[in-house]
């Protein structure tokens, strides 16, 4: 493997592995597919575990998952979260306990033991995953966040008489009490030889509510990033600006938005070792490693980790091999909850009213009202009607020291309302809350305080017989009519449900445009492609790429002479093609020079 391409999937695993740490933040988010709302300063119990056979010797030879875990160490709280590791062929080769990570040594003692991690023969997935699972049963903390990050290539090697099905049984029967017990498992597949078993993964990773990865191109990273947005993981890696080694330091902006930030890492990637220089806002030097500052290295990565840093422009300033490109990533720790005020206890509401929303941020039970920290956050409010399942998004005002807003009740439903923030660095969401408009509608019971109506003779007379006869055929032939008509109308009324991801990218400039994201639910019987480009102009040729609703799916018909790939092969979708979760396709279009990459997320 030549260094770059090296380098490349270095970024993309340490890029996955730092994603999955920020978890730590998140509560219970494998309880549902929900996030929960009230961000707490939670530690994690994750078990490393890792594919050692010989077969991982082609699909990562320069020991890529090596290097990964060891930035994945590096990259944990400098006091309080616990990591354990198995080494797997057909059996366990090494394993370390859960380790509560409380000084740098315990850090160095953890990524020396992966660096003795060797190869042998043979590989069973179940042997991993039963061992990962039982650790985490016996030895985790309660209240606290466990997870389970599983790195191989998803093929199984068995030897004598062991056979597939019997792994299949162990496998399933640890991802069953994996489940029980709320640990989700992430798999990462390493696919440098293109023989990933990405099926394997993914099914792993469904079933816990983990999520499955793949390594094999960098094409690969908007994908990875878009579908841990789209499950709300309240962080978000912030590239900088990457640099080519010219053998002399060169500049990199980076910025603290405010003084909530508890960790600030800043992790360089390279095929290389870099040499950095660092200077706090006021432009004074700061010593790497220094108090508040620690600095970590291997032969394929830098990691420099800020402690409560100082509000405002850092520098650093890197200086690399020759024509060595540096990938430089920032990822924030913060301690901010979004709190949703209560609403007036005791209120009904029905069609018409006006609900009234507020909501604020808070650091340890403190309301913040730092106008800086507002300034550039999104507040939106979502209403899901619980009645039809379908989510209204609706702008907030932002104040500088709260957000606000209202949302007029359409019909007598049960509705769940959440308010939603953002900013470049973060997500927030405020805990549900749920109201009913229903409580106006007529009673179909009389109120208790009310005597009934005395019922009369005439009324208790038998209702007449309704006598067909000879119109019995008449009658069946309306019925036969009306359900026909009556199945037109539920296909034309079929509503969706997940959302799409879509960038578009310049084929002569190679630039892509910010993910949009684009839930689906709002949609009934059929969309056009054109309508999710905000019916862009330059981009009417997609008027004719249609979409309709499938089983737990979308189909997707292309009436256009626009090229649709799947994995890098043309399609013929002129009569229809099924979209699952997952699924990625590009869309060349014919008359601009540009390509639509599309994610269907469920």
């Amino acid at each position: 493997m030549k260094p770059k391409k090296n380098s490349n999937q270095l970024s993309y695993l340490l890029t996955i592995l730092c994603l999955c740490l920020t978890l730590t933040g998140v509560d219970a988010f494998f309880a549902s597919k929900a996030i929960a709302a009230t961000y707490t300063e939670q530690k994690i119990d994750v078990v490393l575990t890792v594919d050692a056979s010989n077969s991982m010797k082609t699909s990562d030879k320069n020991l890529v998952a090596n290097e990964a875990m060891k930035m994945f160490v590096d990259m944990a709280s400098v006091q309080g979260d616990k990591i354990g590791l198995v080494s797997y062929t057909d059996q366990i080769v090494r394993e370390k306990a859960l380790l509560t990570i409380n000084t740098p040594q315990d850090k160095e003692e953890l990524k020396k033991f992966i660096d003795q991690i060797v190869r042998g023969s043979y590989t069973d997935i179940a042997v991993g995953v039963v061992e990962a699972v039982k650790i985490l049963e016996q030895e985790r903390e309660p209240g606290r966040f466990p997870m389970i990050v599983l790195l191989s290539d998803g093929n199984n090697s068995l030897r004598g008489s062991r056979t597939q099905e019997q792994s299949d049984k162990e496998l399933n029967e640890a991802i069953d009490k994996a489940i029980a017990l709320g640990i989700p498992i992430y798999t990462i597949g390493l696919n440098a030889d293109g023989k990933l078993n990405k099926a394997n993964l993914e099914d792993i990773s469904k079933r816990t509510n983990g999520k499955s990865f793949v390594t094999s191109s960098a094409e690969d990273l908007p994908q990875i990033l878009s579908e841990i947005f789209a499950n709300h993981l309240k962080v978000k890696v912030i590239p900088l600006n990457g640099v080519v080694g010219n053998g002399q330091y060169q500049d990199v902006r980076v910025p603290i938005p405010n003084e909530n930030v508890l960790e600030a890492n800043i992790s360089l990637i390279s095929s290389k070792p870099a040499q950095v220089k660092l200077y706090d806002p006021s432009g004074q030097e700061r010593a790497i490693p220094s108090d508040g500052i620690i600095y970590s290295k291997s032969n394929a990565y830098s990691l420099i980790k800020l402690s409560k840093p100082e509000l405002g422009d850092w520098k650093l300033q890197v200086k690399g091999v020759d024509k060595d490109k540096i990938d430089i990533n920032l990822v924030f720790n913060y301690d901010i909850q979004l709190v949703m005020e209560p609403l007036a206890p005791g209120v009904t509401y029905k069609k018409g009213d006006q609900v009234e929303v507020k909501a604020h941020l808070e650091s340890n039970g403190q309301v913040l009202a730092d106008e800086e920290l507002y300034k550039d956050i999104k507040s939106t409010l979502l209403v899901t009607d619980l009645d039809t399942q379908q989510t209204e998004e609706l702008p907030l005002t932002n104040s500088g020291q709260q957000f606000e807003g209202s949302y007029k009740v359409v019909d007598a439903h049960d509705y769940e309302l959440k308010i939603k923030v953002e900013d470049a660095s973060f997500f927030r969401e405020s805990e549900p809350v749920k109201i009913s408009a229903k409580s106006a509608l007529p009673q179909a019971t009389p109120s208790p305080s009310v005597s009934p109506t005395p019922v009369t003779e005439k009324e208790k007379e038998p209702f007449p017989w309704l006598y067909v006869g000879g119109g019995a055929a008449l009658l069946i032939l309306l019925l036969v009519l009306a359900l026909v008509i009556l199945n037109k109308v539920k296909k034309a009324n079929k509503g969706f449900y997940g959302q799409v991801i879509i960038e578009i990218r310049d084929e002569d400039t190679n630039e892509r445009t910010s993910p949009q994201y684009k839930q689906l639910n709002g949609f009934k019987g059929k969309f056009k492609l054109h309508q999710l480009l905000q019916l862009a102009p330059e981009l009417a040729e997609t008027d004719k790429i249609v979409f309709v609703p499938g089983k737990d799916s979308i189909i997707i018909y292309n009436q256009t002479p626009c090229i649709i790939e799947k994995s890098g092969r043309a399609f013929d979708a002129s009569k229809g093609k099924e979209l699952k979760n997952n699924d990625r396709i590009k869309i060349t279009l014919q008359k601009v020079n540009k390509s639509i990459w599309l994610d269907y997320i469920v």
